[in-house]
């Protein structure tokens, strides 16, 4: 980013969510409808995109009329207890309410250079929904969770979109591994869009009483359906939802640290091999947060349940959404012993956990295949080796200069895989190794991030 502020894949959403407007129903109703809005479709995780998909076709980005057929009668938001009648306004359980039809969340809105704050107080329920529209200038952005539409419906839609778009096709696909042929910008929107589209997916009925859930904020929050005011409550107990501040289910972001451990030379950095992995692949250690727990404690507990490692200088880098489902990837460098060996056998989850030299990784990073997970690598995890005479195996298939400036002689060997830098362990690794980050004694130095 221009302010020197790491951007990491899936990071630097270009969309304003308006998340003041998300209880706005005739702001949502009236901008659902522009010629303008754009429709991220998914379907069990997978994103609709153009098929096959290349770094120039990729999002298959919808119109309202394409896909109007699958929203339901209206209104889309504000659903009353009876089809085509809007909920009162004034009852706050009711807010942009979708009671029917398949899960919609509004995005935000992608803006057109100049456009003004939009300010709640102009979006009341007498506004006109044609002045609405023309306030707007830019796209607005939604989702569309299609995973219980029938299939019949989801093949017209296909090929409607076909005939629309000269010939163009469109298919359902994992979001991990088309990550590739998203731009920055299609990555962030699909971050948020696949993290809301799982979070109303995977939480259907109340975790207080059991009841039905239904969609409140256009897509943002979700209610307990016993605090309907229609609904029929004779026998029951109160939800416990329907006092105190715990009204609503949030959506949730689940926070992950993730670590790059170096050896106090900063010439050496450790990685680990998850026995779920596929190949010969290595990457930094993460775990999740546990609650009561700092950050920086969350690093030296992972690192030391992992691979049997004490670290200290825990230094801060910057996050990464993963949208898989709901993730917060919170990057750190730290500085551990070396000399000390490795152990995998506390909690076993790691295969392996090795020592690489900055040769070793940079000959991996410059290996057209070096960082391509789609591909199979070796089965096995890497013989425990001596880092030196590795280092010197090595010699010939990558030479560094002074700089560690990349060879133009490309390893006739691959050893083993890194994540590519659209994973944020990726990156840590990467920025280590052609020292844009520097560590020493605990301090972290960053370069041209």
């Amino acid at each position: 980013m221009a302010d020197g502020t790491p951007l990491n894949f899936f990071g630097g959403s270009p969309l304003n969510r308006l998340s003041w407007l998300r209880t706005s129903q005739p702001f949502l109703n009236a901008i659902l409808l522009s010629e303008a809005t754009k429709w991220l479709i998914l379907k069990d995780g997978k994103v609709l995109m153009a098929a096959p998909p290349s770094q120039k076709t990729s999002l298959a980005l919808l119109t309202t009329k394409e896909v109007r057929s699958l929203l339901g009668p209206e209104p889309f938001f504000a659903q009353g207890e009876k089809v085509g009648e809007f909920a009162a306004s004034d009852v706050s359980i009711l807010e942009a309410a979708r009671i029917r039809g398949p899960p919609i969340v509004f995005l935000g809105l992608l803006e057109a250079e100049g456009e003004d704050a939009l300010p709640s107080s102009d979006f009341s329920a007498k506004a006109d929904p044609a002045a609405l529209i023309s306030r707007i200038r830019g796209s607005p952005y939604f989702s569309l969770d299609v995973s219980d539409v029938e299939q019949k419906e989801l093949d017209e839609l296909l090929q409607s979109t076909v005939s629309s778009r000269e010939g163009s096709k469109s298919d359902f696909y994992d979001a991990r591994p088309a990550m590739k042929y998203f731009s920055y910008d299609d990555a962030a929107i699909v971050a948020e869009a696949r993290s809301m589209v799982d979070w109303n997916a995977r939480n259907k009925f109340c975790s207080a009483c059991g009841s039905q859930v239904y969609s409140l904020w256009a897509g943002w929050k979700l209610s307990c359906s016993s605090l309907l005011p229609w609904s029929d409550n004779t026998g029951k107990k109160p939800c416990p939802t329907s006092t105190g501040l715990h009204n609503f289910a949030h959506p949730r972001t689940d926070a992950v640290v993730i670590t790059v451990v170096t050896n106090a030379e900063n010439d050496k950095i450790l990685l680990g091999r998850n026995r779920k992995w596929p190949g010969r692949f290595y990457s930094a250690l993460a775990g999740f947060i546990e609650p009561g727990e700092a950050l920086e404690d969350a690093v030296k507990r992972e690192l030391w349940e992992e691979a049997g490692v004490k670290v200290w200088g825990v230094k801060y880098h910057s996050t990464q959404p993963w949208p898989f489902p709901a993730n917060l990837m919170v990057g750190f460098y730290a500085v551990a012993d070396p000399s000390i060996p490795t152990r995998t056998d506390l909690d076993n989850e790691l295969e392996d956990a090795q020592w690489f030299t900055r040769e070793e990784i940079i000959s991996v990073l410059v290996h057209p295949e070096g960082t391509n997970l789609s591909g199979r690598g070796p089965e096995k995890p890497l013989p425990k080796k001596d880092s030196e005479s590795t280092a010197s195996a090595l010699a010939g298939n990558a030479k560094l200069a002074s700089d560690v400036a990349v060879s133009n002689q490309e390893p006739t060997d691959l050893s083993f895989r890194l994540p590519p830098v659209t994973a944020i362990a990726g990156l840590l690794i990467h920025d280590w190794a052609y020292k844009k980050v520097s560590i020493g004694n605990g301090e972290l130095l960053k370069g041209n991030l």
